[in-house]
């Protein structure tokens, strides 16, 4: 037998106004994006906005629908348009803002389970890590240099 242990690495910010301008920005953007949201049933909504290679910044939040299965939270619709529309251009960055209209968000809340999986696609096609940023409503952002820190053991094309 052989013991395995797993470490994530994040770096904590207290405040939006700690991080990078350009990454400042791309929050903002996360957070017009999430008012946009369309969430009836969860009352949970989340904005992501993507910076991409070639400057630009692409966004999305979530949709949801009577048939639960049928929306797509707010990172894939963003990283599902940046790769509909710049097939070719690497996701650098991604920012993510989630508020809940039934109680206060004042922690990070990192991307669900199948937003990881989505994303780890992208970071291995294009060989590469996305810097990952998220933050509930207002407070603190944590912040990940690659996908591997949030989801180990990634499923990808290799095991196929």
């Amino acid at each position: 037998m052989k013991e395995i242990k797993i470490e994530t690495v994040l770096q904590v910010y207290d405040t939006v106004d700690e991080l990078p301008r350009d990454v400042q920005d791309l929050m903002l953007k996360a957070v017009e994006s999430r008012r946009n949201a369309y969430a009836p049933y969860s009352k949970f909504n989340v904005g992501a906005a993507l910076l991409l290679d070639n400057g630009v910044i692409v966004s999305g939040s979530n949709q949801e629908n009577a048939s639960y299965p049928s929306g797509l939270c707010a990172e894939r619709t963003a990283i599902y348009y940046a790769g509909a529309n710049y097939p070719e251009t690497a996701l650098l960055k991604m920012a993510i803002s989630a508020t809940s209209q039934n109680k206060p968000t004042l922690s990070p809340i990192p991307p669900c389970g199948a937003c990881r999986q989505a994303i780890a696609e992208y970071e291995v096609k294009q060989n590469k890590p996305i810097e990952i940023y998220f933050m509930g409503e207002t407070g603190k952002v944590a912040m990940s240099k690659s996908l591997e820190n949030l989801l180990p053991f990634i499923f990808d094309k290799s095991a196929l």
